[in-house]
């Protein structure tokens, strides 16, 4: 009697993903516009910004529900403060060390030293493609690097949730409240807390539900992105996008991994744990969007619920890792383009510039392209060129928002760490979570 084959396991997330990603490559380029009369690159948009439009639904209530339960358990005093700082100090470390990477790779491979006709050709097009780019920037500068601390602080945080947009805002405020009902007495802190951690247990399954759809909203977008902008869009900017490319690279396969392993996390199983989070960051291009599967996906890699929803929601808007990188390179990509050799303070001054203006990056219009303006004026290049980088920006926004949220659970492992949850990362309890 012939023994009956056990039932094969069902595919892996990231591995659905990951097939999406192909397809929705191959697709992009192949097929055409319209097949009869079937729109094939507006159903591909419509699909993915459905998709795109779920994942923000959850964003606002998510943060909320996991800050404000998460200090509300932290408890005492010292331990928010502990926590707190663990978090705030490793994002500002990874985020300068994302800069300084970034500086290296253009002083040393020199992308922008290129013969002045091409320079000439890529300044020509930079004034076509700034013109549709100057109302954003129009009235920016110096003053947005402190307007990040003032929109820290929100008049109305019911409208600043509401335009989804003022994430700084919102966790300032929910970090206040979860800390102040720690002040309550004990009977009416405790069935708060249980009120907010509810909730939060809601929003998990909310999120559990939409990232079923993921790969069809991963090849939605991805599909529509290579059908509009084709593979050729490259040309004389191949060069700057490979050397992003591997500063992004250094960041997410040496830097972090030596930090993990420092504290006693394997990083390989980290990594694998993270793969459905980062190829849906990959392909949205949106830290607050892949927010849900990152918090998901970092508790299955061994974090507890405690860490985990306190450092990412707050990572997703201070910790642009890739974006300060990403900022840094373009000024001084631009710089060589014009032939202007900048002086060591004045790379020292792109250097602070890309810090502080990641930090907030979320929260201006055109996000990182009002940012890279407004550390082009502080040293003195037009403003105007940040066009020249326009044609390759797209695609290494997702491999920049990639890297954001790799750091943002890096963050959740090495605090976690810390905090005494090494157990968690030995195999047989593997994805075990508190």
């Amino acid at each position: 009697m012939a023994t009956e084959a056990p039932p094969r396991p069902p595919l892996a997330l990231h591995w659905k993903i990951a097939i999406s990603l192909v397809l929705a490559f191959l697709a992009g380029l192949f097929l055409p516009e319209k097949i009869g009369p079937i729109p094939v690159l507006a159903s591909f948009q419509f699909v993915g910004e459905l998709f795109m439009r779920a994942l923000q639904m959850l964003v606002v209530p998510l943060i909320a529900t996991a800050v404000i339960s998460a200090v509300a358990r932290l408890g005492e005093e010292e331990a928010f403060g502990r926590l707190g700082l663990k978090t705030l100090l490793f994002y500002g470390t990874s985020t300068t060390v994302a800069v300084l990477i970034g500086l290296a790779c253009v002083n040393s491979l020199q992308p922008g030293k290129v013969e002045p006709e091409v320079s000439q050709m890529l300044i020509a097009s930079a004034k076509a493609d700034s013109e549709a780019l100057a109302a954003k920037w129009e009235g920016r500068g110096m003053g947005d690097v402190v307007g990040v601390f003032q929109r820290m602080v929100p008049v109305n945080v019911v409208e600043a949730a509401g335009q989804n947009r003022e994430m700084l805002a919102l966790i300032f405020f929910s970090l206040l409240f979860g800390y102040f009902m720690t002040r309550l007495p004990a009977e009416r802190r405790n069935r708060y807390t249980l009120w907010w951690e509810d909730g939060y247990e809601v929003m998990i399954r909310m999120t559990d539900w939409v990232i079923r759809f993921t790969p069809y909203g991963v090849f939605g977008l991805v599909a529509a992105t290579v059908a509009s902008t084709g593979l050729a869009a490259f040309g004389p900017l191949v060069k700057f996008f490979f050397t992003v490319l591997l500063g992004l690279c250094l960041h997410l396969f040496v830097f972090f991994p030596l930090v993990l392993r420092f504290f006693g996390v394997p990083p390989f199983r980290h990594l694998k744990a993270m793969m459905p989070a980062l190829l849906t960051a990959f392909s949205t291009a949106s830290s607050s969007a892949a927010l849900p599967l990152n918090i998901e996906c970092t508790q299955k890699s061994g974090v507890s619920k405690r860490v985990a929803s306190f450092t990412l929601p707050i990572g997703a808007t201070v910790n642009m890792d890739g974006t300060a990188l990403y900022e840094c390179a373009v000024v001084l990509f631009i710089a060589q383009i014009y032939g202007v050799e900048l002086s060591l303070g004045a790379q020292a001054l792109v250097v602070v510039l890309s810090l502080f203006t990641s930090l907030g990056v979320a929260g201006i219009p055109a996000a990182s392209l009002v940012a890279i303006v407004i550390i082009l004026s502080a040293v003195g290049l037009p403003k105007e060129a940040i066009g020249i980088v326009m044609v390759v920006d797209r695609l290494l926004d997702m491999c920049r928002t990639t890297v954001n949220i790799y750091g943002d659970s890096c963050c959740a492992a090495v605090v976690a760490a810390t905090e005494g949850e090494k157990a968690h990362y030995r195999p047989e309890t593997a994805g075990a979570s508190q």
